[in-house]
């Protein structure tokens, strides 16, 4: 990735975003699991994938970050003094030489991604073989969509018309996969018969969705004007935002189809 200087409200600014996505994967990784045995046991696949999404996110979350403290390094101080710069600010941070890998985020999607979609495709009433082939369907556009935006990630600065070309391959995909979540799967979430697991289910759906539209945006920034150290920070940050909502947020309503939809076979058996 291309590397810029950074001012220290810049550099501050990634390394609070990136450690504070770390500790929302793992809270809710934590939380998720520990909730896995309180729901039937049809459900449990769900919850676990849930749970693996955000600790896989959280385990790359920590790499980005550490690669973030990496690449960057302060000014020693004199001895006996606290470095001060101009204005009683501390100085910026200058390159340490070490490159920030960025790719580590492409590796979560391309693990996290499709399992996101399988958790929302696995909480509703389909038979096996209606789940598998559109866990199948969404996993591989899933993939499709990553792999052909990834190339174009590292291109921030000169011609971006390769950008935009990677941009627009992976739109196909990506446009296909909200397809299917807010029309093609209508049919699954209209079987549900309570209204409130119907409304639970496409919620989930419309979160991700909206949360999605905010990777593309995101992802043309640099071809909008926004350049240099001020393109990394809200690439960074953006992404994070993005992250949080989709794994974190989407994963609090697969718990929460899970467990509502548990508690009603509960009600039915004791009813019989």
């Amino acid at each position: 990735m291309v590397m810029f200087l950074m001012t220290d409200g810049q550099f501050q600014l990634v390394y609070n975003v990136l450690s504070f996505s770390f500790a929302s994967m793992m809270a809710s990784t934590v939380f998720l699991w520990m909730r896995v045995p309180s729901v039937n046991d049809k459900y449990r696949t769900a919850l676990l994938i849930s749970g693996l999404v955000t600790f896989i996110a959280a385990y790359h979350y920590m790499r980005i970050f550490n690669s973030w403290v990496e690449a960057y390094t302060y000014p020693a101080a004199e001895k006996g003094a606290i470095t001060i710069g101009e204005g009683g600010a501390f100085p910026d941070p200058v390159l340490s030489g070490v490159p920030f890998n960025d790719a580590y985020r492409y590796m979560d999607w391309l693990l996290t991604v499709p399992l996101l979609l399988m958790e929302i495709v696995l909480t509703m009433k389909m038979s096996p073989e209606e789940a598998s082939s559109n866990c199948k369907q969404l996993g591989a556009a899933a993939m499709l969509m990553i792999m052909f935006g990834y190339p174009g990630e590292s291109i921030l600065e000169g011609d971006l018309s390769g950008r935009w070309h990677y941009w627009a391959a992976a739109m196909v995909p990506f446009v296909f996969i909200v397809y299917k979540l807010l029309i093609g799967l209508q049919d699954a979430t209209s079987r549900e018969e309570d209204s409130a697991v119907q409304s639970l289910i496409f919620k989930s759906q419309v979160v991700t969705v909206v949360s999605w539209c905010t990777y593309p945006v995101v992802y043309v920034l640099p071809m909008l004007g926004i350049g240099g150290a001020q393109s990394v920070v809200a690439i960074q940050c953006g992404y994070c935002v993005s992250d949080i909502i989709s794994k974190c947020g989407v994963g609090l309503y697969i718990y929460q189809i899970t467990s509502t939809k548990s508690e009603n076979e509960r009600k039915q058996g004791l009813l019989a």
